[in-house]
């Protein structure tokens, strides 16, 4: 009888073992995927960020350029043109 109830501790222990390593399979299984599916995903968005930095810096040499034209060449006001001949 003693060696039944000794057996049954040592089950019970044993699932309740069994459990707990499982959770935490589970739980490192999952954190690797998320990881993974993070990584990927920055993977798909580095060449979009580095394309977007691109355009921005074309834009902001294109308004430097712009600028540096209108110091040198200034736009014609609205007040110095007289009206259109049409022939």
């Amino acid at each position: 009888m003693r060696m039944y109830v000794i057996l049954a501790i040592a089950a019970v222990l044993f699932l309740i073992c069994l459990i707990v390593f499982t959770d935490r399979y589970v739980k490192n299984r999952r954190q690797v995927m998320e990881e993974r599916k993070r990584e990927e995903m920055a993977a798909r968005l580095a060449p979009v960020v580095e394309q977007a930095a691109q355009e921005k810096q074309a834009r902001s040499t294109a308004a430097e350029t712009s600028s540096a034209l209108t110091t040198v060449l200034p736009a014609i006001q609205a007040e110095e043109r007289g009206p259109r001949r049409v022939a």
